[in-house]
This record gives C-alpha cells, sequence and structure tokens, in this order.
C-alpha cells in the first residue's frame, strides 16, 4: 500500500470531521510518550532515563518516537510549549483586573471567576506540573510560568501610575509577589492539591491584601 494511502484525506466511508484512525493512533501514541515520560521524570529524574527507556514505557517502538520528536527534550519542550499556550487565554482577563473588581469579590467573600478557572486548569495539569517543577524536572519551567502568570497577575493590581514607572522599587515589588505565588502554586501541586480551585482562588486574593500581623485567615 502506497504512504498515501494511510494519511487523513477525506474519504467517502468517513463522516467529514470526524478524525481518522491515523489521526487516533498519533494521539494515543503522544499521550503514551506524555504518561511515561511524567513517571520516568518522577522517579529517576529527567537526566536518569534514555529514549529507548521512553518508549519501552511507552509501550512504543524508537520509529514512532522519532517521528515526532527528535530527542526526549524536544518532547520535554513541545509538552511545556503546550501549557503556556494553554495559559495565554488567561492574559487577557488579567489585562482587565483592577483592584476595585478586587476587593469587590473580596467584600462578597467570592472568588474570582478566571481565578477558578487558571486553577482548574493547573489542576488538569498537576502530574505534568508535578513532575516538572519537581527536583528531577525541568528548572527552566517555574520562570516561565512565573513571568507568564503570577508577573501579569502582580502587574495587573498594580495602580496605573506604577504599571510603566521604571523605577527600581517597583521592578522589585513585582518581583517578590511574582515569585511568592509561584511558591503558592507550587506548595498546592506538591502537597496533592488538596484545596479546591474556589479555595485555592480565595487564598490567592487574601494574598494580595493581608499585612505583617494579621490574622492569617481567609
Amino acid at each position: 500500500m502506497a504512504p498515501s494511502a494511510v494519511k487523513c484525506a477525506p474519504e467517502r466511508a468517513r463522516h467529514v470531521g470526524e478524525p481518522c484512525s491515523e489521526d487516533r493512533r498519533i494521539t494515543r501514541s503522544k499521550r503514551a510518550l506524555r504518561d511515561a515520560l511524567i513517571e520516568l521524570m518522577e522517579e529517576r529524574g529527567f537526566d536518569g532515563f534514555s529514549v529507548n527507556d521512553l518508549c519501552a514505557r511507552a509501550d512504543l517502538n524508537r520509529g514512532t518516537f522519532y517521528n515526532h520528536f527528535h530527542d526526549k527534550e524536544s518532547l520535554l519542550a513541545a509538552l511545556e510549549d503546550e501549557v503556556m499556550d494553554d495559559l495565554e487565554r488567561f492574559q487577557e482577563q488579567m489585562q482587565e483586573l483592577t483592584v476595585r473588581r478586587l476587593l469587590t469579590y473580596r467584600a462578597r467573600k467570592k472568588p474570582l471567576p478566571f481565578l477558578v478557572e487558571l486553577f482548574d486548569y493547573l489542576r488538569e495539569q498537576g502530574d505534568f506540573l508535578h513532575a516538572v517543577l519537581g527536583p528531577g524536572g525541568d528548572v527552566r519551567f517555574g520562570p516561565r510560568l512565573r513571568d507568564s502568570i503570577c508577573t501579569n497577575l502582580v502587574q495587573s493590581i498594580l495602580h496605573e501610575r506604577y504599571r510603566n514607572d521604571p523605577s527600581p522599587f517597583v521592578g522589585y515589588y513585582v518581583a517578590f509577589f511574582a515569585s511568592a505565588y509561584l511558591g503558592v502554586i507550587e506548595r498546592w501541586i506538591e502537597t496533592g492539591m488538596q484545596e479546591s480551585s474556589e479555595e485555592m482562588a480565595l487564598v490567592a486574593m487574601r494574598l494580595f491584601f493581608i499585612k505583617p500581623g494579621e490574622s492569617i485567615t481567609l
């Protein structure tokens, strides 16, 4: 059979919009590689296994792996980029956030909807994030997550006159709270994501306003 026979060109026997078997095989293969990567990172650390180990764990042959990825680094990079691309949808909502809106939700003791959605997404990616942010993961990913979500979140509630202020203290202020919020996310993931997304959204909101010496309650 010619190679073109297995490609996803429209066929009369297949409904319009229905994925062909080749698409499904690719999806299953990539899912198996994702799961294998997570398991091996948790067990051995990223430097502790090879492509052969990945293929054995995923029950795939090396040819299948190399059809999609150059090496295990490119597989990890692709998975990280998928997460970062998904997080882009929260950027517009963060840019529209104001202190007034935040205070309104806090007074009502209600979590901001987009923060709930954000923690819902982080939960969906919890197994991957636990592995990649852990001691056997990728030390470069934490800063990417911080800059995409935490830094933008902190900047969104700055008073307008400070948002483009180049003074060093403003930069340190943003860096301090952005790193703190990354720490909150990492702790939640490390401890098994026991709190609901709603609870974590309330935690994030409370931390914006807590002052030294205040009672540490929601």
